[in-house]
């Protein structure tokens, strides 16, 4: 299938790991030119290298209004940005008791306002040239409220709320934006997680994911993490899909009990 991708520009933030590495892998294989960024040159070049010959990286923190300027300057020089894949973010297991206030805010400074500060630059632009789509990687977290991930899952609620708002404004253009809600997923960070679980319990990974299903997540129906490589496909189908605007597309596994989304 043609996507009609080929030789546009695509910005994936964080791109160089993780589910956004596999959704700036496939923008690639369906022809367009990539934009990925991060604070380590060599990590992004070595991503590049491995990405394919029209990925490039620039290192650009979003944390600041200057690192969103950055990259959107860096990526138009490649061409328009015809699609914004707003993918960075933080997790961690914690108590809710012990969590700092500091750390609140550098979970919304990382979650949302990385997401705010280049789309500002992005949207615009589009909405200018009335061509464009933007997708926010939100998580099963953000309606699946999580008691020991609970800055996470609040600021994954907060970016559904800021894709939605930010839809209205494309309201009689051909500019859209979405969301999209992955599962848990095979990432390196998650395999991280799972095996420090299962030294810490004395068990396998296979073990501690067992256990992770059947008392965690007992209503997922596949019973196992989600490949990377399926959230590519998805969110490329979801950015250039011109029926899709304002929604949010669920990709995990079932582990929401609900027949919408």
């Amino acid at each position: 299938m043609d996507f009609g991708i080929k030789g546009k520009t695509v910005v994936v933030t964080g791109g160089a790991t993780g589910i956004g590495r596999a959704i700036a892998q496939t923008f690639h294989d369906e022809g367009a030119t990539v934009i990925i960024n991060g604070r380590t040159q060599s990590k992004l070049d070595t991503a590049c290298s491995e990405i394919g010959e029209r990925a490039h990286g620039v290192v650009a923190d979003l944390r600041s209004t200057d690192g969103a300027q950055t990259l959107f300057d860096f990526a138009s020089g490649f061409g328009p940005v015809e699609f914004l894949v707003n993918n960075i973010g933080v997790f961690d297991v914690n108590d809710f008791f012990e969590v700092s206030d500091e750390r609140w805010m550098e979970y919304f400074d990382h979650n949302i306002m990385t997401s705010v500060r280049i789309s500002r630059l992005v949207l615009k632009d589009m909405l200018d040239r009335n061509s464009g789509s933007i997708v926010f990687i939100s998580s099963e977290a953000a309606i699946r409220s999580i008691g020991n991930m609970t800055p996470y899952s609040t600021t994954k609620s907060a970016m559904l709320g800021l894709s939605r708002s930010l839809a209205e404004l494309t309201r009689g253009t051909d500019v859209r934006v979405t969301s999209y809600m992955p599962g848990t997923t095979a990432t390196e960070s998650v395999m991280g997680y799972f095996q420090g679980l299962a030294e810490e319990q004395g068990k396998t990974v296979e073990q501690a994911l067992d256990d992770f299903y059947r008392d965690v997540q007992p209503g997922n129906l596949p019973q196992k993490l989600i490949d990377p490589a399926m959230h590519g496909r998805g969110v490329v189908q979801l950015a250039t899909n011109p029926a899709m605007n304002g929604i949010c597309h669920r990709a995990d596994g079932g582990t929401i009990r609900s027949i919408f989304g």
